[in-house]
């Protein structure tokens, strides 16, 4: 068995030791927040004690030949992100978590990818960084691919230690570091309804509101009290959601659904499809506000059924800010992830999840929200002058150059959005797969302002086109 002494924190801090495989394990929900359930999780380690640094997560690609590629982009990325934060890292860790379809063929989802383990570990070595273990966890217990000894690793496996029993649960709670469950669990909050009868009532409500909307959201003349009108909606929801005390997490989503009408949320999610007007609605972020808004944009995401899965890119990217403006990174990174799941060119979405992932202090856009002035159209956005380049994943603060917000304002025909996140698909369990960015398409003319039957394609192209066109002629989607 490889041993190893892994300290949760710098050398001038408390420190807790790992030792062996089983205190990796039992530690890898604390490191992330949550459960990370078909994934595959990379940690740095710096020093001779091995003090953990950067971690990255991505869904575990489902097809056998995209291993090899895509452990070449994590290794890369975690090794090239962790010399620009802390210096190139001296191991790394590796945990592939899969549970199998029966709970009963751990051993045999372990041996199944065992090649992308090791292709994992070969990137790693090209790269002069070892890993000095490699944990596969199935079905309640953990495999080691680096150790051959079947006396302490044995092919049935060894059981994961039993919930909050060890040194790493008690750290935990006594620092109020909380579970929050697996990701599929986070990711159910946010998912569209799948209830038949629910979705469809939902839909015919977006249906309903598409044609008189999509037209005053793309005349210069009607956009404002468009925007007008779903922003006090929108304050008008959150207030109603305050006045509730959230139930326990089990089923306080279901009392946020029946506190909103169908067409009250068909309404705010095609309103918000407006890139100002989202903007504005950015800046309930903070306090009791805050909290309700997130319960807002949650239900929102909900309620995007059907054809109108990509509406949900607005309300989704307006879950992730509030979580990562308050202080809940692990549920930040999942909501941005699934936007760009939305829609993989959502350039807020971008911006926000790489600015996470980078470990900057939220506080930057925070006060360019609070200094917004009203004029021309909302708050300032958040824009980055980093060049394009290597994979982003999910959980780590590891690609790129630090994200600069500065104060900008929106510019007729001046085109926005580097750094696509679309990119060859590796079926990640919580959004965009770390691929080599490119410029996002841009477009510009000028949208037409015709009513559109609900359901056909020519009412999905107007609200693509909203969701490109900020103004009349100007450039991509945000």
């Amino acid at each position: 068995m490889n041993k190893h002494h892994e300290s949760t924190g710098p050398a001038d801090s408390q420190q807790i030791t790992l030792r062996g495989p089983s205190e990796l394990a039992d530690a890898l929900p604390y490191l992330m927040g949550f459960h990370p359930d078909d994934s595959v999780v990379m940690v740095a380690l710096h020093g001779g004690r091995g003090r953990f640094g950067g971690r990255l997560r991505l869904g575990i690609p489902r097809a056998p030949g995209e291993w090899g590629p895509v452990a070449d982009q994590l290794a890369e990325s975690l090794i090239s992100g962790s010399e620009r934060r802390e210096g190139r890292p001296d191991g790394i860790v590796i945990f592939l978590c899969q549970d199998s379809p029966d709970g009963e063929s751990g051993r045999l989802t372990m041996e199944r990818l065992r090649p992308f383990a090791q292709s994992l570990r070969t990137a790693c070595g090209a790269l002069d960084v070892p890993v000095l273990e490699a944990l596969c966890i199935s079905d309640g217990r953990y495999w080691s691919y680096c150790c051959p000894d079947g006396r302490c690793c044995p092919d049935q496996g060894n059981p994961l230690a039993m919930p909050g029993t060890t040194v790493m649960a008690a750290a935990a709670a006594y620092a109020g570091i909380q579970v929050r469950g697996t990701l599929r669990d986070m990711e159910a909050r946010l998912a569209p309804w799948q209830t038949p009868d629910a979705a469809s009532e939902q839909q015919q409500a977006l249906d309903r509101a598409l044609p008189s909307l999509v037209p005053r959201i793309l005349d210069e003349r009607a956009k404002a009290e468009v925007a007008k009108e779903t922003l006090a909606l929108a304050r008008t929801l959150i207030g109603r959601l305050g006045r509730t005390r959230p139930a326990p997490e089990a089923v306080s989503d279901f009392g946020d659904d029946q506190l909103i009408s169908d067409d009250e949320a068909a309404a705010v999610i095609l309103g918000l499809q407006d890139r100002e007007t989202r903007d504005k609605a950015a800046g309930w972020m903070e306090g009791p506000d805050g909290l309700s808004a997130l319960r807002l944009w949650r239900t929102l995401a909900r309620r995007c059924v059907g054809p109108y899965g990509e509406h949900a890119a607005a309300p989704l990217t307006l879950a992730g800010w509030v979580s990562w403006s308050t202080g809940d990174e692990p549920g930040a990174r999942v909501a941005l992830a699934m936007a760009l799941r939305a829609d993989p060119e959502y350039t807020f979405a971008q911006l926000l999840h790489r600015a996470c992932n980078e470990g900057l202090d939220p506080e930057m856009l925070r006060r360019c929200l609070r200094g917004d002035d009203g004029d021309d159209g909302g708050p300032e956005e958040a824009t980055t002058d980093t060049e394009e380049g290597g994979p982003s994943a999910e959980a780590g603060a590891i690609r790129g150059p630090a994200l600069h917000v500065r104060r900008v304002r929106p510019s007729a025909n001046r085109e926005r959005g580097r750094g696509s996140a679309r990119g060859r698909r590796a079926t990640d369990a919580a959004g965009a797969t770390p691929t080599k960015g490119r410029p996002s398409a841009t477009r510009s003319g000028t949208a037409r302002t015709a009513a559109a039957r609900p359901g056909t394609p020519t009412a999905g192209r107007r609200m693509r086109d909203v969701r490109r066109y900020g103004r009349r002629g100007t450039g991509t989607r945000r």
